[in-house]
């Protein structure tokens, strides 16, 4: 488990770096490693948590916190993260999800990476009603596949210039520490074994301390973009070492 651990570790210093919990590797390391699939939700929710709550902190102390671009997300996420939560899955569905999530993203952030750094000015009011939608189905899609769906909605708030780069960032790491609260609210309705997490509270340590070293790296050393571009092919390597195990 040392090996799972250093994995952890790197992972959240990469994602936590641009405003990302990193749930979705954590999820295809832990199937990698054949931890029990139940358990599965639990602790990427949890190693979630750790990491974006020192974002969010730093984040709104330095004075970037944007309600008005937040809340409708937050208004259609938080009841249907729950929602997906509490659904119960088979892993052979789980598996294909997560698969699927995890490609799309890496693709998602590959693509877009310049834009943490775009300083231009010209930004686009997305109607309530859409934000509102758009953070319901990011929401339930997280809830169920256990993530964030932060490295979702960055992409979707840069590709529509919602608004500010160090904003987008902010409200992301915001909606993922609501969402991953409300999901794993919505994961305890079901039958899990809570107290099996403390078989793994070695991957909790890691992530808190990996997700302080991201964080320091994006405020003080390098540039976001080059984080963001580095974190992109993280998960496009993790996505093709899962589907080599899937499909092959």
């Amino acid at each position: 488990m040392i090996i799972l651990s250093i994995l952890f570790f790197v992972t959240a210093i990469l994602y936590s770096s641009v405003g990302f919990g990193g749930g979705s590797t954590y999820l295809a390391l832990l199937l990698i490693w054949n931890v029990p699939f139940y358990i599965f939700p639990i602790i990427a929710l949890s190693c979630n948590i750790i990491v974006v709550s020192g974002n969010c902190f730093n984040y709104i102390r330095a004075g970037n916190l944007n309600f008005k671009l937040l809340t409708p997300y937050l208004i259609g996420s938080i009841p249907l993260a729950f929602v997906g939560g509490a659904l119960p899955i088979e892993k052979e569905l789980f598996e294909i999800l997560l698969f699927l999530v995890l490609i799309t993203a890496g693709l998602l952030l590959l693509f877009k990476f310049k834009s943490y750094d775009d300083k231009e000015e010209n930004f686009k009011k997305i109607p309530v009603f859409v934000s509102i939608l758009i953070g319901g189905i990011l929401g339930f899609i997280s809830g169920i596949v256990g993530i964030g769906g932060g490295i979702f909605l960055s992409p979707i708030l840069f590709l529509t210039r919602a608004g500010k780069a160090n904003h987008i960032v902010t409200t992301t790491s915001i909606f993922i520490l609501i969402n991953c609260i409300s999901g794993i609210i919505g994961q305890l309705t079901k039958n899990l074994v809570l107290n099996e997490i403390h078989n793994y509270w070695y991957l909790l340590i890691a992530v808190l301390i990996g997700g302080q070293i991201g964080n320091f790296l994006n405020l003080k050393i390098f540039p976001t973009r080059i984080l963001a571009l580095v974190t992109a092919l993280l998960v496009l390597f993790v996505s093709g070492r899962m589907g080599v195990k899937l499909f092959f």
